[in-house]
């Protein structure tokens, strides 16, 4: 990393932000090519969202390319009407319970019917108890996943996240992204979790009807 640029701060906008991969482009208030910043060269406490103002130190990264360091948020101006805070895709928009509601509201759905099926022995205990492992399995590699993406580390294959929800583990995968906010709207990846989804209860679906054990 050349050093000689990094005593001097420079100003600019969030042009382009990848949540989910960690890292943008900035584009300079002077005009000139963009300059590509990591999610680690941002302050902690507050996620980077696209058309954010910032100041940063320039240095070369590899290849020889521009890249932000030490970066800073600088305060912007209130959002008019109709313009609130809340951005589009990669934003800091709202987290937690309030984007994980439909989530819950699903897995809550699908938990009480296995528990009926269970209490109609037409469920093994072992499959609903591997769904309920499995859940806490993918709500662990997703947020593993995350933080990797966010810190340059080595990802989890996208194939081991499919896997672990076509075996059962997709109930908490279903919570573990908007959660983290991670593989939201990634494709082909959404398409494909979705459908590992449907060919899991359709398993289920045949297990109980053509396998009843009462």
């Amino acid at each position: 990393m050349a050093i000689d640029r990094l005593s001097t701060r420079l100003e600019g906008t969030l042009a382009d932000w990848n949540d989910e991969r960690g890292f943008g482009f900035i584009a300079p208030a002077t005009g000139g090519p963009s300059v590509f910043v990591h999610v680690s060269a941002f302050p902690r406490g507050r996620r980077p969202s696209r058309g954010c103002a910032v100041s940063y130190a320039e240095g070369v990264g590899e290849r020889g390319r521009p890249r932000a360091y030490r970066v800073q948020y600088l305060r912007q101006p209130t959002a008019g009407p109709g313009r609130g805070r809340r951005v589009g895709r990669g934003g800091g928009g709202e987290r937690g319970p309030g984007r994980t509601w439909p989530a819950l509201v699903v897995v809550g759905v699908f938990a009480s019917v296995l528990l009926a099926l269970l209490a109609r022995d037409q469920l093994p205990a072992l499959v609903v108890g591997a769904y309920g492992g499995l859940s806490v399995v993918a709500l662990a590699a997703y947020r593993a996943d995350k933080a990797a993406a966010q810190q340059g580390r080595w990802r989890t294959p996208e194939s081991t996240l499919h896997l672990i929800g076509l075996l059962g583990g997709w109930p908490g995968a279903l919570v573990a992204r908007p959660l983290f906010r991670h593989k939201t709207r990634k494709q082909p990846f959404v398409t494909v979790f979705w459908l590992t989804v449907v060919v899991n209860c359709a398993a289920v679906a045949w297990l109980v009807h053509a396998a009843p054990l009462g």
